[in-house]
């Protein structure tokens, strides 16, 4: 049997495949006192970028992890490729560079060429995450890989069996494959952080007090509500940062603050999501404290993500400024969650799950029954904008349909399975799977929402492209007249410029919006890009009131364009956001803040309010594209081409 990464690369030359795109669906295991964010440890550690797999097996384990039990381990990737053709390839690192874990998977299996029957079982011991990458073709499901997780990698994980994990997974795939249930694990517990580093204590079996299923990504588990448990482990001494008087070095400190920024960020997006049900289930004022705190934690957040954007700018800081911004973040995130604890014993109270088990998984079937046919109304919505529009316009919630189904399936599946429970006398089971059950349930609403408001969307935008060329043609007349005449006020030179760029705008426009379906957004974004760089140049010769009822029509386009790509951005890291790092929501939520500056400025200022409607457009495209990054590798998008899949999440 030939050995290591080689040969999947031989088999993809002798078939013929094309390199795997990973695309990240997760519907991992978490514990209910974990939900909240991961306390970091060993802040010194290094970062561990995409590794380079072991060339003589199937084995990376830069941390020791699997100690004595390599062989054992050994022995079930041989067996599972012997009997089913299926190479199973294991990592176990410090972390995952701050990146999510999906994001490090598919970025390590695209890395070291793994194809059609190879997977990867990437495991982060001291951040206690973990993720599965495989190609769409290698003859497992997306669900047959989520079984195989809850049922088979994460039990040992949790009680920190490494080696465990690695044999579960190689006997889960094997049976599934074969269909027969998957063995029930052996779990022998191992050290809680292999390799050493200090930081907060790691979580035992005895922090299972409800186990919840994250959802396509979201990450339910990444953030629970007003946890108890998070509190009182930040009580009880477990913290971010810095510890001791021994300054962290820079990089690790980066890594801290990017890492906190995503966990608080799941934290605060899956407490809303679970505030939706509670306001649902005893209205508004009963859940106004919560609302609160959540409103007060959006702002630390908000800040914070402010001075992540600063960092990232083209404006280096200084090692000192640098600490202390990052100081900052990490306080404000802090101060976010703590904001969130102080109200989760109430909380708690408030929903009863278990107490009120018949009561929430009535409440929850009941959501869920309207959801097939939200689903059918998005599809045939889909299908329309595909015979109006091109492909670019819906690009954003083309998968949306699709995604729906897979939550929506998780959500029967969980309700089926919590009435059962309820029936059989077991109320904690029910809640668990209730919980489950409405992550999956908000994310499909998200999903089909979406998929309306774009069409909306792109009909608004038709209805202004025609105005708005009447408008640019108009501009760029008295743009020529002022060339050829003989005002001063304006830098001739530069305006023929953009007399050239605008005419080379029109021209494209028009030739796009003759030929057939074409995208209004994108179309408008161009039009209003080029109208506004002439209007510039126009400012210093109209008279004030002019130059701002111009802004004031730009702005309208502007707007249009800046409210669509936050909202697309927006839904796509929410539903998604398990394997998305800092980078992608630190662009969102500036592009979020320039958009309500826009907004508060329309009414007084158009001109300024323009430049934050750009700003906020520009920023959330970058946020969109970052995001897919994360999820989809370096293939873009991904939209209508072979994927591929996988799973993970938190332990």
């Amino acid at each position: 049997m030939r050995k290591g990464p080689g040969r999947a690369a031989a088999r993809r030359s002798e078939k013929g495949l094309a390199r795997m795109r990973i695309r990240r669906l997760r519907y991992g295991c978490a514990v209910l006192g974990a939900l909240g964010t991961l306390l970091l440890q060993g802040a010194s550690a290094p970062l561990v970028d995409p590794v380079t797999l072991d060339k003589d097996g199937q084995i990376t384990d830069e941390v020791g992890a699997l100690g004595s039990r390599r062989g054992e381990v050994a022995t079930a990737l041989e067996d599972l490729d012997k009997s089913n053709n299926i190479q199973l390839y294991v990592a176990y690192v410090r972390n995952f560079a701050g990146r999510g874990g999906q994001s490090w998977a598919d970025a390590t299996a695209e890395k070291n060429g793994l194809g059609q029957n190879d997977i990867l079982l990437a495991v982060a011991t001291r951040d206690r995450q973990y993720a599965t990458s495989a190609a769409t073709d290698s003859g497992l499901t997306e669900d047959q890989i989520q079984q195989v997780n809850a049922e088979a990698i994460e039990p040992a994980l949790r009680q920190n069996d490494w080696a465990g994990a690695a044999i579960g997974g190689a006997d889960g795939i094997a049976a599934v494959l074969d269909g027969k249930p998957i063995p029930k694990p052996e779990i022998t517990p191992g050290p809680a952080n292999p390799g050493g580093g200090t930081g907060a204590e790691q979580f035992t079996a005895s922090d299972a007090l409800v186990p919840v299923l994250a959802v396509g990504g979201a990450a339910v588990a990444a953030g629970y509500l007003f946890s108890p448990k998070r509190r009182k482990r930040r009580q009880e001494g477990g913290g971010w940062g810095r510890s001791g008087p021994q300054l962290t070095p820079l990089p690790a400190l980066d890594s801290q603050a990017r890492t906190l920024l995503v966990e608080t960020d799941d934290a605060i997006r899956t407490s809303s999501e679970e505030l939706g049900f509670a306001s649902a289930q005893f209205g508004e004022e009963a859940s106004k404290p919560f609302n609160d705190a959540i409103g007060y934690a959006k702002g630390e957040l908000t800040a914070a993500f402010r001075l992540r954007q600063q960092l990232d700018d083209a404006y280096p800081e200084d090692d000192a400024t640098k600490r202390k911004m990052l100081d900052e973040i990490i306080a404000r995130c802090t101060d976010a969650n703590r904001r969130l604890d102080a109200e989760s014993a109430a909380f708690d109270q408030l929903r009863a799950m278990v107490t009120n088990a018949p009561e929430v998984l009535a409440n929850a079937e009941a959501a869920a029954e309207r959801l097939p046919q939200r689903i059918n109304d998005a599809e045939v919505q889909l299908t329309g904008l595909g015979q109006a529009y091109a492909s670019s316009a819906f690009a954003a919630v083309a998968n949306n349909p699709r995604e729906a189904k897979d939550r929506f399936q998780f959500a029967a599946k969980n309700l089926t399975q919590a009435r059962t429970a309820l029936t059989g006398g077991d109320r904690n089971i029910t809640a668990v799977h209730v919980r489950a059950a409405e992550g999956a349930i908000e994310q499909c609403d998200t999903l089909t929402d979406a998929v309306l408001r774009r069409a909306n969307e792109l009909q608004a935008a038709a209805a202004k492209v025609e105005e708005s060329l009447r408008d640019m043609q108009a501009d760029l007349a008295d743009a020529r007249g002022m060339v050829s005449g003989t005002n001063h006020d304006v830098s001739t030179a530069d305006l023929q410029g953009r007399i050239a760029r605008a005419e080379t705008v029109l021209a494209e426009v028009q030739q796009s919006v003759a030929a057939g379906p074409y995208d209004p957004l994108d179309t408008l974004r161009r039009i209003e890009e080029a109208d506004a760089a002439l209007e510039e140049a126009l400012s210093g010769a109209r008279e004030q009131a002019a130059a701002e009822r111009k802004a004031r029509g730009l702005l309208d386009q502007a707007l249009l364009a800046a409210r669509s790509e936050v909202a697309a951005a927006r839904d796509f890291i929410t539903t998604h956001r398990g394997g998305i790092g800092s980078s992608a929501r630190t662009r969102l939520h500036e592009a979020q803040r320039h958009l309500q500056q826009a907004e508060s400025f329309a009414s007084a200022d158009a001109t300024s309010a323009l430049q934050h409607a750009q700003q906020a457009d520009s920023l959330a495209q970058q946020a969109r594209e970052l995001a897919e990054r994360d999820v989809y590798g370096g293939y873009g998008s991904g939209y209508g081409r072979m994927g591929g899949m996988g799973g993970g999440g938190r332990f």
